[in-house]
């Protein structure tokens, strides 16, 4: 274990690929670039709150002070930018976007890999627009909280190292409503093989500038997907279809825990298939696939959770589309938005061989899994109660489910009686309970869980917090210590508070 100073720092991205020539400056325009030099903001009175001792051991370091990681100077072989990107925003494209709280500190090489290490919150960059580039100690605690909790989960994500209150005060507006409000700053430093996104790639090619698209291609392929090559067409496609791919798998995780990201636009879309920028996301409570915790999202509910595999596959297609000056043959980009579609449905049909116990999946557990998702709609239902208790049924009976439902009188009890009874056969009395133990887990990041842990640690108290850390390291284990607390239903007073029920994009 070591100090930042210790640790092998790469500066791949900036030697490889077209950046700004002027360093920070004012919010602007910034043509034929893929990257802007800036300098983080020094807080001024950093606290070190939060510690991923796990992250920390896989880049080798010690536990430091908050200066660093709060915004601080940095440390020799560290040279921070902030990366340009654009991206579909709400399915309109928005143009230039950029890291606008956002700064990438540097690349570290480790013995097996190269991570890079990025700080939110930590100060203006050329891509802020109108904005302070800040980061407020709610969202952070949400981002840092639920980077580790998805890690765990075996859903494909973004890591945290650390979370620093600042010890200056940011102003926010949280609903959007005209009702701005001093809140605590904070950064956290979040971990990835790249922040490469799909809008990395869209920016150049709207923007007619094929020579930095071509160079951000090669030096992506070259360090991220070495496997791969784009000298040609056939080459090219493959390394699509394996992003298309890996883009499947992570929704499907998605889908298979009940999480809801609620803002995909392309600039939010990893090109490693990972989840990245944890804004107003939230998991399921009720099963409603309508539901999206975004109120930006509120009229349309585009990114409401029963439509976020049709988004992915749109989200894919803007990004073959941005490849169409590389290509030869443009028309076989279809190819690779033809292997999202199979690739998730291979992998959507495998979550409910897990799920539900199955052996294998047959034409005829169709009509097994719509009849349940009608089911499960049709009084108020905890997804992930119900789930969890199904793995553990002894009979067909609906009486040990009760529990996963907010007002049992209303139980459709003869309908679900049935279902049961057809899904007990299906399974001859034995579903496979460790599959479905591995694949619906006990705990998950409820946004009641997170706002509990906010509004304590907003009081100076961490120990929330520090729990939910703990426990979520392990969210298919009983934890019998810890499930009268946490593993309930929504609390009747988070159904419509604010944190909880929805949120806003700077959550």
């Amino acid at each position: 274990m070591g100090s930042f100073e210790s640790l092998q720092w790469l500066s791949r991205f900036l030697d490889e690929t077209p950046g700004d020539s002027e360093v920070g400056g004012r919010s602007r325009q910034v043509p034929k670039a893929c990257w802007s030099r800036v300098h983080p903001s020094p807080p001024p009175s950093p606290e070190l709150l939060l510690w991923s001792e796990e992250m920390a051991t896989t880049l080798g370091l010690d536990r430091p002070d908050g200066m660093l990681l709060g915004g601080g100077p940095v440390v020799s072989g560290m040279d921070p930018y902030a990366q340009r990107y654009g991206g579909h925003q709400f399915g309109n494209w928005a143009q230039q976007l950029g890291d606008g709280r956002a700064i990438t500190l540097g690349e570290v090489q480790l013995q097996n890999e190269v991570l890079e290490l990025q700080l939110k919150g930590a100060g203006t960059t050329p891509y802020s627009r109108y904005a302070d580039g800040k980061a407020v100690l709610r969202s952070s605690i949400r981002e840092y909280l639920c980077s580790e909790a998805m890690h765990h989960l075996g859903v494909p994500t973004t890591r945290a190292l650390s979370l620093v209150k600042t010890g200056e005060m940011v102003l926010r507006d949280m609903l959007y409503n005209g009702n701005p409000a001093p809140e605590i700053g904070a950064v956290v430093c979040r971990v990835a093989p790249s922040f490469i996104r799909f809008g990395s790639f869209q920016i150049h090619s709207a923007m007619g500038d094929d020579a930095t698209l071509k160079t951000l291609v090669e030096h992506t392929v070259k360090h991220h997907f070495p496997n791969h090559s784009v000298i040609d067409d056939d080459g090219r496609i493959a390394w699509l279809t394996h992003v298309a791919e890996e883009t499947a798998v992570m929704i499907s995780h998605w889908m298979r825990v009940g999480f809801v990201h609620g803002v995909m636009n392309t600039d939010n879309m990893s090109i490693h298939g990972l989840t990245i920028d944890y804004g107003p996301y939230g998991w399921l409570e009720d099963y409603n696939p309508g539901w999206t915790p975004n109120t930006t999202d509120a009229s349309t509910r585009r990114y409401r959770y029963g439509q976020q595999p049709q988004i992915g596959g749109w989200n894919v297609a803007r990004l073959l589309e941005s490849m169409v000056p590389l290509m030869d043959e443009p028309e076989r980009l279809h190819e690779a938005l033809d292997a999202y579609t199979e690739a998730f449905d291979l992998h959507h049909n495998a979550m409910w061989v897990a799920k539900l116990g199955l052996d294998e999946f047959q034409s005829t557990d169709e009509s097994l899994i719509r009849e349940l998702n009608a089911l499960l709609q049709e009084v108020e239902t905890d997804m992930t109660i119900f789930f969890r208790l199904l793995g553990s049924l002894e009979s067909p009976s609906i009486d040990a489910l009760l529990d996963c439902f907010y007002d049992q009188k209303d139980v459709p009890s003869n309908e679900w009686t049935a279902w049961l009874t057809k899904w007990w056969a299906r399974v001859n009395g034995a579903p496979n309970r460790d599959s479905m133990r591995h694949a619906n887990p006990k705990y998950v990041l409820r946004n009641w869980m997170a706002q509990l842990a906010i509004d304590a640690a907003e009081k100076g108290d961490l120990s929330v917090a520090v729990q939910l850390h703990d426990v979520l390291q392990n969210p298919y284990d009983e934890q019998p210590e810890h499930e009268e607390q946490w593993f309930q239903k929504r609390p009747e007073w988070a159904r419509n508070r604010v944190g909880c029920s929805m949120l806003s994009c700077s959550s």
